[in-house]
């Protein structure tokens, strides 16, 4: 009977305390949470409690499990089994409360500043501090976890010992993987590029949306995602319409025809400026940029706070100068003209024989009769 018990008590009571003390923790951060709601940090400490509660119940377990007198034959294995899953799920707790405590970091930093670049930059640093903190966690988690082998800390002096040629051979192989690792920490702390930034990458325009240490991914205008190595980024010259403050100047061209009206256009201009809710008021343009023998080429600049918003008044500039040319001035538009070009004067025209048919000299001349 007591080999029946005694494995019950030990297995239930550790499991039924690690609820109650998971419970009660529970509560005292959900009291917290309403208590301090200016601040994140206690809910985001409650994402944790699996990984808590899993740290109670092998701690418990792995102190009491020697107790059990059936479990003595297995004690090795059930040791070693507990072993790994408190060093696993305490890994798993201490990537919990760090992602709690760099979030609320984040988060008071956010709204104690106002200006945007900033907090995208230590948005896209907290990022990849978090993701470096994980992957350390990660490899001392295992790492431990392999030394509790006997056989792994057996074969320590001859790892250590190759440890330079592996070293040398894993640099090689991993030669594009590390360098786009120190590329992901110089985009971090350089503050070259940042999450929600607007760039021009290989000619597609879109807004930055992730940035781990080895890829950076971009959303286009159109919900396409390209995903680059970071090192592109630090070897090869890219367009950051964000970078320093986000207002722009954008620029609209038509061609029309030489007779246009450009002081008509000027003032046009300035009307669908000043209806459009995206011009922010800055600056605005129009001159004569170019001609060819059939058109010429107008450029109007205007101004916004941001990507989007240029994007905004150049479309919609272009498209009601193109339709107010239409009803009021048709005659502005690009055309082919077919019609005979004004001749300058004392020019002369030849007739079909080659003969002088339209000239100053011969205009007066009276008709000839006769022979000779």
């Amino acid at each position: 009977m007591e080999n029946v018990l005694r494995p019950l008590i030990v297995v239930g009571g550790s499991v039924l305390l690690t609820l109650l003390i998971g419970w009660a923790t529970d509560r005292l951060l959900r009291k917290a949470d309403d208590r301090h709601s200016e601040t994140p940090l206690w809910g985001l400490l409650r994402r944790g409690r699996i990984p808590y509660m899993l740290v109670l119940c092998a701690a418990m377990l792995r102190g009491s499990y020697d107790q059990v007198r059936p479990l003595r034959r297995h004690s090795a294995g059930i040791g070693q089994t507990l072993t790994l899953i408190l060093i696993g799920a305490t890994a798993w707790l201490v990537i919990r409360i760090a992602a709690a405590v760099v979030e609320t970091t984040y988060s008071r930093y956010a709204r104690a500043h106002h200006d945007a670049a900033r907090v995208r930059r230590v948005r896209t640093q907290v990022t990849l501090i978090m993701r470096v903190v994980a992957a350390t966690v990660g490899v001392v988690a295992v790492a431990a976890m392999l030394l509790t082998f006997p056989a792994m800390r057996a074969a320590g002096a001859s790892l250590l010992a190759s440890a330079g040629i592996l070293g040398i051979v894993a640099g090689v192989a991993a030669q594009s993987t590390l360098s786009n690792m120190f590329a992901g920490l110089q985009i971090a702390f350089g503050d070259m590029v940042r999450i929600g930034d607007t760039v021009v990458v290989d000619g597609e325009w879109g807004t930055v949306e992730e940035i781990t240490l080895t890829f950076l991914t971009v959303r286009t205008w159109d919900e396409r995602r390209i995903t680059m190595p970071v090192s592109y980024f630090t070897s090869k010259p890219f367009e950051n319409w964000s970078r320093g403050t986000p207002q722009m100047t954008g620029i609209v061209y038509w061609h029309v025809d030489h007779t246009a009206p450009v002081e008509l256009m000027r003032e046009r201009l300035r009307d669908i400026l000043r209806e459009c809710p995206a011009w922010d008021g800055r600056d605005y343009g129009l001159a004569v940029t170019d001609t060819t023998p059939n058109t010429m080429q107008v450029r109007a600049l205007v101004t916004a706070k941001d990507a989007d918003d240029i994007w905004t008044v150049r479309v919609t500039v272009r498209e009601q100068m193109i339709r107010w040319l239409t009803d009021h001035h048709p005659y502005a538009l690009p055309r082919v003209n077919t019609a005979d070009a004004t001749l300058a004067p004392g020019f002369r025209r030849l007739n079909g024989n080659g003969r002088d048919g339209d000239s100053s000299r011969h205009a007066h001349e009276p008709p000839r009769t006769g022979r000779g």
